[in-house]
C-alpha cells in the first residue's frame, strides 16, 4: 500500500499545473490528496487522474478583504477534520506560507514538509530551505522533490506533447486588472494576425465579453470552467495572452504561449512549455508588485506599445508553422 501524502496548493490555476510534474511523478510512489481550489477537479481528470482532489477555497486567497474573519466559510473551515480520518504519513506545501503549515499540523500530518516563513518551523517535522529566490517557482516543486527522493527534470527540459490546433488563441482576461494588457491594442494585434491569414479565436473573462462584442468580435468566447476552456484550447496551436492561468493550461495541453507579462516576473511563472516565450513589462521599482499597483494604471503593461509587442508576435507565429485561411 502506497504510504498517504497530503498536498496544500490553495491559490490559483497557474500554481496548480506548475505542480503538476510533482503530482504526477509524485502518483507512482504516494497515494496523494490534494487540497486546492474546486476546480482542480477538472485538471485532475486531464493530468493526474490518480491524485484525489479534496475541494477547499481558503478565504485568505482572496484578492481584498482576505482578513474579514466574520465572513469566512467557518462551516467548510472546520470540515476540513474529516482528513483526520486519513492520518497522512506526509503532507507538504512548496509555498512559503506559514498558514500552509500551520494546517499540516492541525491535520496531524506525521511527516510535515515545507519552506519556514516568520518562524513556521515550529509547524514543521522537516523545514527546506528556499532555492535562489531568482529561480522560477517550478523549483520549488523540485526541492520538495527530491527531499522525498522524487527527481523531477530541469525546466528546460521538461517535455511537452504537441498541439492538436491551428488556431491562433488569444485570451485576454487574467486574474487582476493590473495583468491585462489593453483590449484595444489586442484589437489591433488580432487584426494584424488576420490579414496575415491566421485563424484567430478570441477568449475573454465575463467582464470582457461585451467589449469584445461591441468591436464586432461576434465569435469571442468566454470559458465559464476549466473545462469549458480545455475545449478552446484543444484547438489551439498557438497561445497569446495575459499572465494567467489560461496560458499555463495551454502550455500544458502542448500549445506553445506567448505571455504578455506585467507586474509579475517570467523567470519566475513563465509557462512550462519548451516553447514558450514572452514580452516583460516595462520596468518599475515596485516590481514585483504581487498585483496591488502603486499607480493609477500599470505603467509595466500600458507602457508596452502595439508595435514593440506585435514585432515579437509575428516571429512567435511564424516559428509555430500554422496552417493559414486559404493556403
Amino acid at each position: 500500500m502506497k504510504p498517504k501524502l497530503l498536498v496544500i496548493e490553495l491559490w490559483g490555476l497557474g500554481d496548480l499545473l506548475i505542480a503538476t510534474p510533482f503530482l504526477q511523478a509524485a502518483s507512482k510512489k504516494y497515494a496523494i490528496t490534494l487540497l486546492a481550489k474546486p476546480y482542480a477537479k477538472d485538471l485532475q481528470a486531464r493530468f493526474w487522474q490518480e491524485v484525489e482532489v479534496a475541494p477547499f477555497v481558503a478565504p485568505w486567497t482572496a484578492f481584498q478583504h482576505k482578513y474579514r474573519l466574520f465572513s469566512w466559510p467557518w462551516g467548510e473551515i472546520f470540515a476540513l477534520r474529516k482528513l483526520l480520518k486519513r492520518r497522512f504519513d506526509v503532507g507538504l506545501s512548496a509555498r512559503w506560507d506559514p498558514r500552509d503549515h500551520l494546517l499540516l499540523m492541525l491535520l496531524r500530518v506525521r511527516m510535515r514538509l515545507g519552506f519556514p516563513r516568520v518562524r513556521s518551523q515550529v509547524f514543521l517535522t522537516h523545514p527546506l530551505s528556499r532555492p535562489d529566490p531568482r529561480v522560477h517557482r517550478y523549483e520549488h516543486w523540485r526541492v520538495v522533490a527530491k527531499a522525498l527522493e522524487i527527481e523531477l527534470p530541469s525546466r528546460e527540459k521538461l517535455s511537452a506533447p504537441h498541439g492538436r490546433g491551428s488556431e491562433i488563441l488569444v485570451h485576454t482576461g487574467a486574474g487582476q486588472d493590473v495583468r491585462v494588457w489593453p483590449l484595444p491594442r489586442y484589437l489591433s494585434l488580432i487584426r494584424r494576425l488576420r490579414q496575415e491569414n491566421h485563424q484567430v479565436q478570441v477568449a475573454c473573462d465575463p467582464d470582457q465579453r461585451n467589449w469584445w462584442l461591441s468591436v464586432g468580435e461576434t465569435n469571442v468566447v468566454t470559458p465559464g470552467t476549466v473545462a469549458e476552456l480545455f475545449k478552446v484550447v484543444d484547438r489551439a496551436g498557438a497561445f497569446i495572452g495575459n499572465d494567467s492561468g489560461p496560458g499555463h493550461l495551454a502550455a500544458f495541453c502542448g500549445v506553445p504561449t506567448f505571455t504578455l507579462f506585467g507586474p509579475q516576473l517570467p523567470e519566475w511563472f513563465a509557462p512550462l512549455h519548451p516553447a514558450a516565450q514572452w514580452f516583460e513589462g516595462k520596468a518599475c521599482p515596485y516590481k514585483p508588485c504581487s498585483d496591488y499597483c502603486r499607480f493609477a494604471e500599470p505603467l509595466c503593461l500600458t507602457g508596452m506599445t502595439e508595435e514593440e509587442v506585435w514585432t515579437r508576435v509575428e516571429w512567435f507565429v511564424e516559428a509555430q508553422s500554422l496552417t493559414r485561411v486559404g493556403r
